[in-house]
């Protein structure tokens, strides 16, 4: 898992985004390899498409599943954008929603940086 701290919680690190419901894979990476990194003290980022921001994060667990709660601060396509998300490790894979304050929500799938990105025939 991620992060030397994923022993408190393994949420801690980068994470490489492979699925959004709202989204397909090429706006996902269009302006970089999409992700979401936490850190081990609350602080977190995130990019995809031309989206990014800094997270306000709480390490935790969620249904008895270690998890993760943020709100965040950022920009979508140069106009500041905000709202908050959660997620959950489930095996090797972190399962959450993003939500843009007033706007777009989105599931997302992410792996562990460093794996490979799912495929279609994966799902």
């Amino acid at each position: 898992m991620p992060g030397k701290d994923a022993k408190k919680n393994p949420c801690v690190g980068r994470w490489r985004i492979v699925s959004m419901s709202a989204w397909d894979a090429d706006f996902i990476d269009e302006e970089e390899e999409g992700y979401f990194e936490f850190g081990a003290k609350g602080s977190g980022t995130f990019h995809f498409g031309y989206v990014h921001g800094s997270m306000d994060c709480r390490l935790g667990t969620r249904d008895g599943e270690p998890a993760v709660e943020w709100t965040w601060d950022g920009n979508d396509e140069m106009y500041p954008a905000q709202g908050r998300g959660w997620a959950v490790v489930r095996g090797n894979e972190l399962h959450g929603m993003i939500f843009f304050h007033d706007g777009d929500d989105s599931e997302f799938v992410a792996q562990p940086k460093g794996t490979r990105k799912r495929s279609k025939k994966d799902d």
